[in-house]
């Protein structure tokens, strides 16, 4: 498990005590996960569940208003992060080390490399633990290959990357990492996965991490049913 940061009622907490607090809601086993996961690398048409299409995301007027829009899994929550709005609170929280330490927080959870949060899609009413995350950085920087190494670079304690581009079903050039983050404090190692595009307003980068490689593995078809889709907005 990794120890994320994450916003609730505009606090900014751990996010291993939410996985403590739902452990016990984990889901089948990695087999199952596995083959949920290979059901949805046949296309976002495949007949499971876990890719029931859901809505969409990023059109103006949907919960996240983005650069691109995709498919979202049924029951997957969408909530749109205002970094900058985070990131000005949280500075004005005071002086001391309670203030200094809640602005290292909310800038770990809010910023990655060249790019900021700006949408988190929430796995838990689909039952898992874990979130289909978006983040956009400036516009003119089209190197979407270097923005997805300084994404990955910015996460500490990563191994084994494996960088491939890809076109997504909505004609969109993209690269696509997968990699092992290691928390050294719970001396875990778990799967992660992204992929970054680039976007007239900047590029665009998804990222399906997940409270350990199992969970990962189950919500991937929701994240292969967003290459799918992906398109521009």
């Amino acid at each position: 498990m990794q120890v994320r940061v994450g916003t609730v009622g505009g606090r900014v907490v751990a996010a291993a005590a939410l996985a403590a607090l739902l452990g016990g809601c984990a889901g089948s086993a990695d087999s199952d996960g596995k083959k949920a996961a290979g059901g949805a690398a046949g296309g976002a048409g495949a007949k499971s569940p876990a890719v029931a299409r859901g809505g969409t995301v990023g059109a103006a007027g949907s919960a996240c208003e983005l650069p691109v829009s995709f498919a979202l899994a049924r029951h997957w929550k969408p909530k749109s992060v205002d970094a900058g709005k985070e990131l000005s609170k949280s500075s004005k929280g005071g002086e001391g080390e309670d203030g200094d330490l809640n602005g290292a927080l909310a800038d770990a959870f809010l910023r990655q490399g060249p790019v900021t949060a700006a949408c988190e899609i929430d796995a838990k009413p689909a039952g898992n633990i874990g979130f289909l995350r978006v983040w956009t950085g400036k516009p003119g920087d089209t190197d979407t290959a270097g923005v997805l190494r300084a994404f990955v670079a910015a996460e500490d304690n990563v191994s084994k990357p494996k960088y491939h581009s890809f076109r997504t079903g909505g004609g969109v050039d993209a690269v696509e990492v997968e990699y092992l983050y290691t928390s050294k404090l719970l001396d875990e190692t778990k799967k992660e996965s992204a992929f970054a595009v680039a976007t007239p307003d900047g590029p665009v980068v998804l990222h399906l991490g997940g409270m350990d490689t199992q969970e990962h593995e189950e919500m991937r078809p929701a994240y292969e049913l967003a290459k799918a889709t992906l398109r521009l907005a």
